[in-house]
This record gives structure tokens, C-alpha cells and sequence, in this order.
């Protein structure tokens, strides 16, 4: 028999997760920050269960007790393997499925929920969390500039839009100067179909989260870009909090140990030598691209070490024995570890946000070959604002651009000056998430917000 559910409680926050890609153990990490600064909160974490399992299984939560998870249901039919279908099929859902499982845990509990964290592109929390008459947290794991375009839809749709229009310059918004173009933008904003579940739902967070949110925070810091900061704070009517980069205040335990010995590897070579080469937790090249770049680590004789999860038949024959003695393949890597070893030089990666800051705390200039989503946004970023990283010439990998790239970063003035640039990001990271720092004071207020 269910209790009577008590009075609202702030010491009890349910935590809505999208739960696809990088996204919940982006949120999971942000909770976790909470959760160090606030033990006596309780933290309810509504997943669905393949996911909930990946984070919190072995010792990947230790120390974090008051963080559980609860299981939703999917409602996935048997053989949607199809991750685009099965993100159409949880959003369909997703609203009921989340307010059923709130009521079961207070039912459950006979505790209230007193806040309302989600990630960001769960616009429909607002309207949970209205009803719930709690507030409404939400979290987007990107950086400012890419939130900002998303607030401002309407008028990049109105200024762009038409076919043949990609290098249209968007020195029409505030603080984007001619450099950033039109496609730099991720097309659910202008160039895609408008009509589909992303470009909708991105564009409904963005009203979502000037109508209705109580907190917007970000995992990023106030100087990586002031002037963005400063306007999205205007656009957002000062809800804006910036509690990152949240590995360095609450560090992700790691999965796994240093099985491979990567670490060991990289003590063998000489500082700043070694490229670092990773795509995300479900990034993957196209196979011609595999091929290129690793014909241009083979050619150049760069020492790599490659954390590698697609096809390796997809390699050039005898590929990987001939770079045994220079190179280092593995289908895992710890890469916040890695890129603070004095040994990586350049960071060949597909430019998530998580992996920018991973980069930038740990002192590595990149090579960026985006994807999707907010990553050619944040590429130019890297290239033109903070001038720490280059993108692969033509935007795909050739053998010819690879080994410039490489050389460039690694052997090059270029490489120096972007390595410097890059040190004063990571001082100025440190800075923030230090005891009087921006960060740590964002985050001493996010607490103080839930909890009245």
C-alpha cells in the first residue's frame, strides 16, 4: 500500500534524461557537482534502464549514494534498432511516461518533489514542473554560443533560409562576426527539414527556455566567451548559470582501468609528440576516412594513439603492424587522462563540446573534422575566436590534409602559438572552478535555488 505523500520537500529533485548519445552521462556529471555540494539532497534519476545500467553499474556511482536511478518504460517494440526511430518512438511517449513515473516515486516515497532538473531538450519539463508547482532546472550540455542560435531561430530563419544561402555570413546576430557562416549552423535551425522531431523540438526549447525555466545552466565557464555570455544572459532574462567544466569540481569516475596501458605507452614519448585521435562515444568516420588518416599517420610516421570503435577492416592493409612501433589502437580510452599526459601534442576529434573542454583543460591544440549537431559551430569557435585548434582542410580527411594538419600541430609555429593560446583557456578554466571562482559561486547559487 502506497503512503501518503508528504509536503513538497526541495531536498528531493527528479532528474528527467534524454537518453540518447552522450547526453545522460553529461547530465549525470552535472547532478553529481549538485550532489557534492548538497549531500543531504536526494536525487531521482528517470531513465530508461539500458542506460540507467551503462552509468550506474560497478563503481561508476561510488560515492554518490543519493543519487538512484528509477527506470522508465521505453516502450520500444522488439526490433527498433534504428537509434532516429527510437528517439521519435521516447518522444511520442515521453511527457506521460515521465509524469507516471514522478507520481509512482511519490506515491512510493511519500515524499514530493520540491525541483524539477532535466536536460535541456525536454522542453515539456516546463510544463511538468508548472504543474507540479516546483522549479524547473534545466541543463544543456553545450556551449553558449551554440545555445544562443537556438534562442534566436526565429530571426536566423527569417535572414536565412533559402537554398544556396549557406555562406551567408551571421554577422547579423549579436557578438557572431563575418567569419561565422550559415552553415556553421546545425541544420535542424535553417538548411534541414523544419518539420522533423529535432528541428521542432530544439526550436521549442528555445521558447521553452526564456518563458519558463527558473535555472538554464551550462557546462562551461564566463571567460570562455564573454561576449556570448553576456548576451545569452540578456536573452535569458539572467536565469544563465555557468557551473563548468564540470570534470575538473566533480572528476567521472573511470569505467574501466588503464587495462590497455595507454598511459604507460605515453610516458615512452617525448612531450607534446603524440597525436591523440578520438571521435566520441558513438562517433564513427566514414571508411574512406578511416583509410585516409591512417595512410597519413602511417606515411608521416606521427606516434598516435587511436581510440577506435569502428571497423577495423576499414584500416589499409597491414596498416596496423607497420605503425605497431609509433602507434597505440584501442577500443577505449580514459580521455580526460590522456589529454592532460605531457606526451599528447594535438587532439584529432570530431568537436563535441565535452571533448572541447576536455581539450582545453588539458592544455592540447585540436584538429577538428565535425559532424552533426552543434559541432561545426563549435569548430569555428575553435578556429576563429579562440584560435586553438584547426579544422581538417576540404572538412573531410585525405591523406594530403591529414599529414599537414599533423605537421601543422605538432611540428610547426602553428602548433606553438596554438598551444600557448590554449594554456591560458586551461588557466583560465582552473580559475573558475576554484574555490572564489565564477564557476564555484554559480554553482554555491544553484543550490541555494533548489533548495528554496
Amino acid at each position: 500500500m502506497s503512503q501518503k505523500v508528504e509536503s513538497t520537500s526541495p531536498q528531493n529533485v527528479a532528474v528527467l534524461v534524454f537518453p540518447f548519445t552522450s547526453h545522460p552521462s553529461s547530465l549525470l556529471q552535472f547532478v553529481r557537482s549538485i550532489s557534492a555540494a548538497a549531500p543531504d539532497m536526494k536525487f531521482t534519476f528517470f531513465s530508461l534502464s539500458r542506460s540507467n545500467s551503462s552509468l550506474f553499474s560497478g563503481s561508476g556511482n561510488r560515492g554518490f549514494d543519493n543519487i538512484k536511478p528509477y527506470n522508465v518504460w521505453d516502450g520500444f517494440p522488439e526490433g527498433s534498432g534504428n537509434p532516429l526511430e527510437q528517439i521519435e518512438l521516447f518522444f511520442d511517449r515521453a511527457a506521460c511516461t515521465f509524469e507516471k513515473a514522478i507520481e509512482e516515486v511519490e506515491a512510493e516515497t511519500g515524499h514530493k518533489f520540491g525541483c524539477l532538473i532535466s536536460d535541456a531538450f525536454l522542453w515539456f519539463s516546463s510544463d511538468i514542473a508548472k504543474k507540479m508547482h516546483i522549479p524547473w532546472v534545466t541543463y544543456w550540455i553545450g556551449e553558449q554560443r551554440s545555445l544562443l542560435v537556438h534562442i534566436e531561430t526565429d530571426i536566423i530563419r527569417e535572414k536565412v533560409g533559402a537554398p544556396g544561402q549557406e555562406d551567408k555570413t551571421l554577422d547579423f546576430l549579436p557578438v557572431f562576426s563575418d567569419e561565422f557562416r550559415a552553415s556553421d549552423l546545425p541544420k535542424e535551425i535553417v538548411f534541414g527539414n523544419l518539420e522533423s522531431l529535432f528541428a521542432r523540438m530544439v526550436h521549442k526549447m528555445g521558447e521553452k527556455l526564456q518563458q519558463q525555466a527558473t535555472v538554464v545552466a551550462i557546462n562551461s565557464f564566463e571567460t570562455m566567451d564573454l561576449k556570448v555570455t553576456e548576451e545569452l544572459k540578456k536573452r535569458l532574462l539572467n536565469k544563465l548559470i555557468l557551473v563548468g567544466p564540470l570534470h575538473l569540481t566533480q572528476p567521472v569516475v573511470p569505467d574501466r582501468d588503464d587495462k590497455d596501458g595507454c598511459l604507460q605507452w605515453l610516458d615512452k614519448h617525448k612531450p607534446a609528440s603524440v597525436a591523440y585521435i578520438s571521435f566520441g562515444s558513438s562517433g564513427t568516420l566514414p571508411p574512406i576516412e578511416v583509410a585516409a588518416l591512417a595512410e597519413a599517420l602511417d606515411e608521416g610516421g606521427f606516434p598516435f594513439l587511436w581510440s577506435f570503435r569502428g571497423n577495423k577492416e576499414d584500416f589499409p592493409k597491414g596498416f596496423v603492424d607497420r605503425t605497431s612501433s609509433i602507434g597505440k589502437i584501442v577500443p577505449w580510452a580514459n580521455q580526460v587522462q590522456i589529454l592532460n599526459h605531457s606526451s599528447v601534442g594535438v587532439f584529432v576529434t570530431h568537436c563535441g563540446w565535452n571533448s572541447i573542454l576536455e581539450s582545453v583543460t588539458g592544455g592540447v591544440p585540436m584538429i577538428g573534422r565535425p559532424v552533426f549537431a552543434d559541432q561545426n559551430l563549435n569548430m569555428r569557435s575553435v578556429e576563429v575566436v579562440w584560435k586553438i585548434g584547426a579544422r581538417i582542410e576540404g572538412g573531410v580527411f585525405t591523406k594530403t590534409g591529414a599529414i599537414k594538419a599533423l605537421e601543422q600541430a605538432l611540428s610547426l609555429e602553428q602548433g606553438k602559438e596554438m598551444r600557448h593560446r590554449v594554456g591560458v583557456l586551461k588557466q583560465l578554466a582552473q580559475e573558475a572552478v576554484g574555490s572564489d571562482g565564477r564557476s564555484a559561486e554559480d554553482l554555491k547559487a544553484l543550490v541555494e535555488i533548489i533548495k528554496s
